[in-house]
This record gives structure tokens, C-alpha cells and sequence, in this order.
């Protein structure tokens, strides 16, 4: 049991070295375009809730 969990832990560490981690600024220009689609898409449904309300308060 213990020879299994060491080798898992040795083909983690293997597999983790063939990885290949972005630039910082890759890294940088991805958060931006995350960053900005979250506030768009949290501005939308924030317009049709307050559409959506609106329309009800209206209808009752």
C-alpha cells in the first residue's frame, strides 16, 4: 500500500513537469476577458430580473 501511494505521488510529480504553465502575461490577458465576461453577463441578468420585476409589479 505505502509503494502505491509513493508512486502515485512520483507520477503526479512527473506528469506536473510536462505541464505547460502560461506567461504571466497570457496569464494577465485571460483574467481580463474572465473578468469582463462575468461583468457583462452580471449586468444582463441584473436587466432582465429588473425587466422581469418590473413586468410583474405591473401585471399584479
Amino acid at each position: 500500500m505505502k509503494d502505491k501511494i509513493i508512486n502515485f505521488f512520483l507520477d503526479i510529480y512527473k506528469e506536473m513537469k510536462k505541464v505547460s504553465w502560461p506567461k504571466k502575461d497570457e496569464l494577465i490577458d485571460s483574467t481580463k476577458v474572465v473578468v469582463i465576461t462575468m461583468l457583462i453577463s452580471a449586468a444582463l441578468v441584473y436587466v432582465i430580473d429588473k425587466g422581469i420585476s418590473e413586468l410583474l409589479k405591473a401585471i399584479l
